[in-house]
């Protein structure tokens, strides 16, 4: 993946987490991380929404898992930033 070229736009501060997932994807990306969020509608005892994430300066893979897609990246990123990510997002 190509570093960053300076084409990240302006953020809407007051859209919500589902209006960058796609930026933060292509950010890990470029920091060497695999990442990949999913959505599974037929599951029925558990949050549809999976983001996982593993390589690069991650040390171990990690999973999140939510009802929303909101709900599921909120969990990613505090768990990227301990891990030591600093997602500018």
């Amino acid at each position: 993946m190509t570093r960053n070229q300076g084409r990240w736009p302006k953020i809407d501060q007051d859209g919500g987490i589902e209006d960058v997932t796609l930026l933060i994807l292509e950010w890990l990306g470029e920091q060497g991380v695999n990442a990949m969020i999913r959505v599974d509608a037929e599951r029925v005892d558990a949050p549809a929404w999976t983001f996982a994430a593993s390589g690069g300066p991650l040390e171990h893979g990690m999973r999140t898992d939510g009802s929303t897609v909101q709900q599921c990246m909120s969990a990613a990123l505090a768990r990227l930033r301990e891990a030591g990510l600093s997602v500018p997002f």
